[in-house]
């Protein structure tokens, strides 16, 4: 069976609470080379805190470098829910009002707030969404 490939970041264990490690990541050129590097919101910015779910946090200290990974496709799925579906949304919906009303601004604003559901079903769904794009943790060997 081929191994799945998996996005990986180097970080540091910003701070540990019961079963929950808190990672800082720091964005730097690594990310350049980077499949998924335009839809990966770790690229934009200094610094991301990313938790993650641990089984034995005593493994980990504070201030330690660690690795933080997550399966390729998960990037995929994640970019599919956060750019591809929303576009599609509005362009159908802009295709489908302009049809009907054949008005511009319109069937711009409306197919527009086509997007408050979704997002506000995928907010409501941030659970079961966090339980599937979940980060898994290494120590960094030297």
């Amino acid at each position: 069976m081929k191994e799945e490939t998996q996005i990986e970041h180097k970080g540091f264990v910003k701070s540990i609470e019961d079963e929950v490690i808190y990672v800082g990541i720091v964005s730097d050129s690594a990310c350049g080379s980077c499949q998924v590097k335009g839809g990966c919101s770790l690229s934009e910015a200094g610094e991301k805190i990313i938790d993650i779910k641990v089984a034995n946090p005593t493994e980990y200290y504070v201030g330690e470098e660690v690795e933080v990974f997550f399966r390729q496709s998960l990037g995929f799925r994640a970019l599919f829910l956060a750019y591809v579906l929303p576009f599609f949304i509005v362009i159908v919906g802009l295709i489908f009002l302009f049809a009907l009303t054949d008005n511009e601004l319109i069937s711009g604003l409306v197919s527009l707030s086509f997007l408050i559901p979704y997002y506000f079903i995928l907010y409501n769904s941030r659970k079961k969404i966090k339980k599937t794009f979940s980060f898994h943790i290494r120590k960094v060997m030297f």
